[in-house]
C-alpha cells in the first residue's frame, strides 16, 4: 500500500480531476447527451490510465534531468522514496490498463491505440529536441477528448466528427499556452542542460505574448465548437467565464514576477476545464 501511495503521489494523481472534464467534453457532444454508464466508465478508466502512463513515463524518463533541477529535486523518484522498479511497474500496469479500457470501448479506439502510446510516452523525450515540446504536449492531451468521441460514435472521419477536431485544436492551444507559461520558470536550467521550451529559445516575455496568442486561439475554436453543435445558452455563458479566467491567468503572471506561477497554472486552468464541462452539459440538457 506504501508503494502505491508513493506512485500516486510520483505521478500527482490528484491532479487527474483537472484533466477528466476535458476528456468527457468530447463523450457528451459525441453521445449528444449524457452515454451509457459502461461507456463513461470506461472513458474515464482510460483518461486516468492514460494520464498515469504518461506522467510515470515522464518521471522515468526525466529522473536525471529532475535531479539536477533544484525545483524538481524532491520529488519521490529523486529523493528514494519510490522505486525505478515501482515506477516502472506501476507505469507499464497503467499501460496494460488503457489498453483494455480501449478494447471495451470501440474498435475505433483499440485500433489507434497504439498511435495514443507513441504520444503518451515520447512526448516527454521532445524537449531534449525542439521547443515545440508545448504543442506536441497540447496534442498529447487533445487526443482524451478525440478518444472519447471515438468511444463513442466508433468514427473520426466523417463531417459529423469535425467537433472532435476542434476539440483537439482547442486543447492543443490551451495546453500549449500554459505550458509556456509553467516553463518560464526553468528557464536558466533549460539553457544550462540544453532543453528545448520556448521561453529557453526566445525569452520569458516572448513565451508570455506567444501564450497569450494561443490562448486567443482557444477562445477562437471554442467560439466554432459552439458555433458547429449548435450549442444552447448555457455554453455561451460558460464561455464567457473562460475567457474572463485565461485573461486573469495572463495578469498574474509578468516576465519579472512568476511569483503566482502556480495559482496560475493548476487553479485556474482546472477551473476552466470543469466550467466547460458543465457549460456543455447544460447546453445538451436545456436543447
Amino acid at each position: 500500500m506504501k508503494a502505491i501511495r508513493d506512485f500516486l503521489e510520483l505521478i500527482k494523481f490528484e491532479h487527474t480531476i483537472f484533466a477528466l472534464p476535458f476528456a468527457y467534453l468530447g463523450m457528451l457532444l459525441a453521445a449528444e447527451g449524457w452515454p451509457s454508464w459502461s461507456q463513461f466508465f470506461w472513458i474515464t478508466v482510460a483518461m486516468a490510465a492514460a494520464r498515469t502512463l504518461a506522467m510515470g513515463s515522464n518521471r522515468i524518463v526525466d529522473r536525471w534531468i529532475d535531479a539536477r533541477n533544484p525545483r524538481t529535486a524532491q520529488r519521490p523518484l529523486i529523493t528514494g522514496s519510490i522505486s525505478p522498479r515501482t515506477a516502472w511497474i506501476g507505469t507499464v500496469f497503467a499501460g496494460m490498463i488503457l489498453a483494455m479500457a480501449a478494447w471495451q470501448l470501440s474498435p475505433l479506439t483499440f485500433i489507434l491505440l497504439p498511435g495514443a502510446y507513441l504520444f503518451l510516452i515520447g512526448y516527454s523525450f521532445t524537449k531534449r529536441f525542439t521547443w515545440t515540446s508545448h504543442f506536441i504536449l497540447g496534442f498529447t492531451d487533445g487526443l482524451a477528448p478525440v478518444g472519447a468521441w471515438a468511444a463513442i460514435r466508433n468514427s473520426l472521419f466523417t463531417p459529423q466528427d469535425i467537433p472532435a477536431w476542434i476539440l483537439l485544436g482547442v486543447a492543443t492551444f490551451w495546453i500549449a499556452g500554459f505550458d509556456m507559461i509553467y516553463a518560464c520558470q526553468d528557464v536558466d536550467f533549460d539553457r544550462q542542460e540544453g532543453l528545448q521550451s520556448i521561453p529557453a529559445k526566445f525569452s520569458i516575455p516572448t513565451a508570455l505574448r506567444l501564450s497569450s496568442i494561443c490562448h486567443v486561439i482557444t477562445i477562437g475554436l471554442l467560439i466554432a465548437l459552439g458555433a458547429v453543435s449548435g450549442l444552447a445558452w448555457p455554453y455561451w455563458i460558460g464561455l464567457l467565464v473562460v475567457g474572463g479566467l485565461l485573461i486573469w491567468e495572463h495578469r498574474l503572471i509578468q516576465p519579472n514576477d512568476l511569483s503566482k506561477l502556480g495559482v496560475a497554472f493548476f487553479n485556474i486552468n482546472g477551473y476552466i476545464s470543469i466550467i466547460l464541462f458543465i457549460a456543455i452539459l447544460g447546453s445538451l440538457y436545456i436543447t
